[in-house]
């Protein structure tokens, strides 16, 4: 029975072209054209509802969202030497690194592409008031020939001297990150047809570990057939490492490393994906090393995150408070209260995103007013344990309808 389950996934998840190829994408230019187009209209849209001249963005992954064009995301995540800014009666302007202007030939969704100013430290030593400066008059001034007179800039990040430097030529910084997380929060239908094609190859990556959970097997060498299949089916990277086995599970966050996984223990896994077109796959499963029977204790605890997910998916639908959400959500055990996730669910989108809804026990003192709406993508979760026992780690992925929850996911629970 083990096997003929094993080899059921196999099929139905890894590539039926063979396990030894690429996932190839099936969907045409003319959807990722209309994501594009789609997502640059709710930039704009929220620009405008919060009254801003411009938005400055320095996050990659809101670049990707706003223009679709990648240059080093991880890289430039923590180096800021490529930014945008979008005016709200003017152009879309790209700054982007002398090496990465190719990148953007035959890109339309950019009106003026220069070359970026970069300040910080590393690139530009003690000349850094120097080279910022120059940026700030430079962003100074676009914003005074094409705002009207507003004077109300959004930023996403921003190191300090830059928004003193703006403040300092008269212009009002406010919160970029509130208007980005509201843009991508709803998802087009186009943008839809985009993740599940990630969710397609993160399913035959965790295919792949499934096939690989065997006895001997280092949890490093089980988390690189992520990385693999993500890579050559046209992924980008991975957020985390979360990847565990055995004692490792609980608690839980620990990245994985050289530890060799046993028969008969857990694998927990979180996959965090960032694959094709950018978008996020964000799921959790766990299982025992070779396939064998759980354990009362740990049938018990999978039993309970199962209830946990299966539970609070069901409650989602448009309209909902977030403060109904919890006050409805399944009620976790006094006993594994202290070693749960925290969470119940997030956003997601093209990563990990806004909303974050907190776990009924630590709700009060975390929770914050809002409602789920028709095009939202979440992420339940679930995470059981207790003092002494292994972590069970599931998550699905949900697009919120007017009909009620969707699971985006398939790949199966564990039978318990």
């Amino acid at each position: 029975m083990v096997q003929v389950f094993k080899d059921a996934r196999k099929e139905a998840f890894l590539n039926q072209e063979g396990a030894d190829r690429p996932l190839k994408s099936p969907i045409a230019p003319s959807v990722v054209e209309a994501a594009r187009a789609y997502r640059m209209g709710r930039l704009r849209q929220k620009m405008a509802e919060h009254d801003c001249a411009a938005l400055l963005l320095y996050d990659p992954i809101n670049i990707r969202y706003a223009f679709d064009v990648t240059n080093m995301q991880v890289w430039t995540a923590h180096n800021a030497v490529r930014y945008a800014l979008l005016l709200a009666d003017g152009p879309s302007v790209m700054f982007e690194t002398v090496a990465g202007l190719p990148l953007w030939e035959g890109v339309d969704a950019v009106d003026d592409l220069r070359i970026a100013t970069p300040w910080l430290y590393m690139v530009t030593g003690d000349r850094a008031e120097e080279f910022l400066k120059k940026w700030a008059d430079e962003i100074a001034d676009l914003v005074r020939t094409h705002g009207g007179g507003n004077t109300r800039i959004a930023i996403d990040k921003c190191e300090p001297a830059g928004a003193f430097a703006l403040r300092d030529r008269g212009f009002d910084i406010l919160d970029g990150l509130e208007l980005t997380e509201r843009a991508r929060a709803i998802k087009s239908a186009d943008e839809m047809t985009l993740m599940r094609w990630t969710i397609r190859v993160c399913e035959a990556a965790m295919a792949r570990i499934y096939e690989n959970s065997l006895p001997g097997r280092t949890e490093q060498e089980l988390w690189a057939e992520m990385s693999y299949e993500n890579a050559r089916s046209g992924g980008e990277w991975l957020e985390t490492r979360l990847l565990a086995c055995g004692a490792n599970t609980n608690p839980w966050y620990h990245e994985c490393d050289d530890t060799v996984c046993r028969e008969g223990e857990m694998i927990s896994l979180d996959t965090d994906l960032i694959g094709p077109y950018g978008y996020c796959a964000d799921l959790s499963r766990s299982w025992t090393c070779g396939y064998t029977a759980m354990t009362n204790t740990q049938k018990r605890m999978y039993a309970q995150a199962l209830d946990q997910v299966t539970h609070n998916t069901a409650l989602l639908a448009p309209g909902m408070s977030f403060a109904e959400y919890n006050a409805k959500s399944w009620r976790i055990p006094e006993a594994s209260q202290a070693y749960s996730y925290g969470i119940a669910l997030h956003g997601v989108g093209m990563a990990d995103e806004w909303p974050v809804v907190y776990l009924h026990h630590i709700n009060e003192e975390n929770a914050y007013d809002g409602e789920f709406e028709e095009g939202m993508v979440v992420c339940v979760e679930s995470l059981m344990a207790e003092e002494g026992t292994e972590s069970i780690k599931l998550e699905t992925q949900v697009l919120i309808t007017a009909d009620g929850p969707e699971r985006l996911d398939s790949f199966p629970w564990e039978e318990v």
